[in-house]
């Protein structure tokens, strides 16, 4: 029996999509044409067209490959582990979903996170410390919140956004160290150039601070929307609740953890001091986990 009116809309998921590519276009166009005002060269806009292209294209097909990789995530099969292969099977079929593939990341930690393009072509990444510390219905509810997000179709721009927002943190790391060592006309100064350069510095320092808060509008709303559709899925929202427990008490720091893709896990994957700096805090990609339990808990599943 398929869940019925689970997921949203698809509509709404390829419009952000689209608004997310629309917006990588134009801030790296924008940073392009600025330094090449600054430098004086045509072609560094022609350059970041390009390369934001280029970009674009490889987002797109490979950034769950990459992804994957930069959590060392390896594939399993059944036969590797039944229990986790027939849980994620048998809520794929309830879901109405393809069976997606499954990896393990060798990580202590308790996180999961899914990805792909779309849901022929999704994964659900679990670690070993998950696999290790969660009961059978807990694991559920963390695997169904993880179905959800490819059911709810915003697998493709949440990892999307982890190539497009570390390219544009890339070139405007690039542009800064370039004038710190002098890489700006000489002539420059004498040109009047001044208002340019300033102009410059401000697209590289603000840049991936937008980047990065178009992927926190992304992500917050996304992880409230997955409990609730994972745990209609299961009809037992206890167990997801069950499980942040687990998950928000873990102290366990996440050897792979990286900013450009801590939107992608169930919970934020830095803990202790790295979690409480008041800059972290500023930029959490996820709401708070005892707003999610209590979400939870507050639900009514018939």
């Amino acid at each position: 029996m398929t869940a019925p009116n689970l997921y949203t809309q698809s509509g709404s998921n390829i419009r952000r999509t689209w608004a997310l590519f629309t917006f990588f276009f134009a801030v790296v166009i924008g940073v392009g044409w600025v330094f090449s005002r600054v430098y004086g060269d045509p072609g560094i806009l022609v350059i970041a067209v390009g390369f934001s292209t280029i970009t674009s294209f490889i987002s797109y097909w490979w950034s769950d490959s990459i992804v994957l990789r930069m959590a060392n995530a390896r594939a399993i099969a059944m036969k590797d582990n039944p229990e986790l292969y027939r849980i994620v099977e048998n809520l794929a079929i309830t879901a109405g979903l393809p069976m997606p593939r499954i990896y393990i990341i060798p990580e202590r930690q308790l996180n999961a996170f899914a990805t792909g393009r779309n849901p022929e072509h999704a994964v659900v990444a679990v670690t070993e410390g998950l696999l290790a510390k969660l009961d059978r219905s807990e694991l559920e509810g963390v695997l169904a919140h993880e179905l959800s997000h490819v059911g709810n179709r915003d697998i493709l721009v949440s990892t999307v956004a982890v190539v497009l927002v570390g390219f544009i943190s890339l070139i405007s790391d690039m542009f800064m160290r370039s004038m710190m060592w002098g890489g700006r006309r000489s002539n420059d100064r004498e040109s009047g150039n001044g208002v340019m350069l300033l102009i410059a510095i401000a697209f590289a320092i603000f840049a991936p601070i937008s980047a990065t808060l178009i992927q926190l509008a992304i992500s917050r709303r996304r992880e409230s929307l997955a409990d609730s559709s994972g745990a209609l899925l299961t009809r037992y929202p206890e167990g997801l609740a069950k499980a942040l427990e687990k998950i928000a008490a873990d102290v366990v720091p996440m050897a792979t953890a990286k900013n450009t893709t801590s939107h992608l896990w169930i919970d934020d994957p830095f803990t202790g001091d790295n979690r409480k700096s008041w800059w972290h805090r500023l930029f959490m990609t996820h709401p708070p986990i005892e707003e999610r339990i209590a979400a939870l808990r507050g639900m009514q599943v018939k």
